[in-house]
């Protein structure tokens, strides 16, 4: 594991409820809150990928030690009413939420002409509408004041994308949304947003960088020259969860290697040197 800042107990006896929470960034998310000390409660779309997910998690309690507990439930997150119904068991099992991640996504890539409007629709209802859900279902569930919501958005949300005018569009809304909720909700409730940049080891990055050379273009146009960690971007949704980031609020936190700075490639050429 790479080294970290925080101590092994920095989140005992918090309670973190993670949609998405069944694999990729999200798994990871619940992973590492789980190392830390934390209860974890995680929501999913298919009860098998769900189960072997808490096991996992129940698995990296306490560093280990199986100190924490780890519950799982199934809902799709554009359905509000299973939403609420899931958080208001897993609250009952593990006690009022100190954190909750809203990370359930969709994507694939489409020219807006190849691209019908369900499909469309399909990816804001997850991305978009699904945070809404999880956030709105939540609140009266939080343990206040103090409690911190993160979002995991992405790039797509500052940053116009040929081939994702449904995911900017949809993770431009989640940016607002954070932000508009920060406003009302403070000063008993934290929002912010992760937005990760390329991801190693998730289904996302294997599709759209399936082959080593793909995967080198990548790496020339970050700053940092490699794709991230899951432990990275855990380790970010850490520092929101404790006092570390106690004054932070309505902030979209880019864990990216420089992703979003601009093109590093250019460099590599001389052409942005003149």
């Amino acid at each position: 594991m790479t080294d970290s800042p925080f101590r092994s107990d920095v989140l005992a006896g918090k309670v973190a409820f993670i949609a998405g929470g069944t694999s990729g960034i999200n798994l990871g998310i619940a992973k590492r809150f789980a190392e830390l000390g934390a209860n974890v409660g995680i929501l999913g779309r298919n009860p098998e990928k769900a189960a072997a997910a808490c096991a996992e998690v129940a698995a990296a309690s306490g560093q280990g030690d199986g100190s924490g507990k780890a519950v799982y439930r199934t809902a799709d997150v554009r359905d509000y009413g299973a939403i609420r119904t899931a958080m208001e068991e897993v609250r009952g099992e593990l006690g009022a939420f100190d954190i909750v991640i809203s990370g359930a996504a969709g994507n694939f890539l489409s020219p807006v002409l190849g691209m019908s409007a369900n499909a469309f629709r399909a990816v804001v209802d997850i991305d978009l509408i699904g945070t809404f859900n999880v956030f709105r279902g939540c609140h009266d569930l939080l343990n206040l004041p103090g409690a911190s919501l993160i979002a995991i958005t992405a790039g797509q949300a500052e940053h116009a994308m040929a081939m994702q005018a449904h995911a900017c569009a949809a993770k431009a809304g989640i940016n607002q949304l954070i932000r508009t909720l920060a406003l009302e909700w403070g000063p008993d409730v934290r929002v912010n947003g992760i937005s990760p940049g390329p991801i190693a080891d998730t289904e996302g990055m294997a599709r759209l960088a399936p082959d080593e050379t793909t995967r080198a273009a990548h790496y020339a146009r970050i700053a940092m020259k490699r794709w991230g960690t899951c432990f990275e971007i855990a380790e970010a949704a850490v520092y929101l969860s404790t006092s570390a980031g106690s004054y932070v609020t309505g902030a979209i936190l880019d864990v990216d290697g420089g992703s979003s700075v601009g093109d590093a490639s250019r460099l590599d050429t001389g052409k942005g040197l003149a």
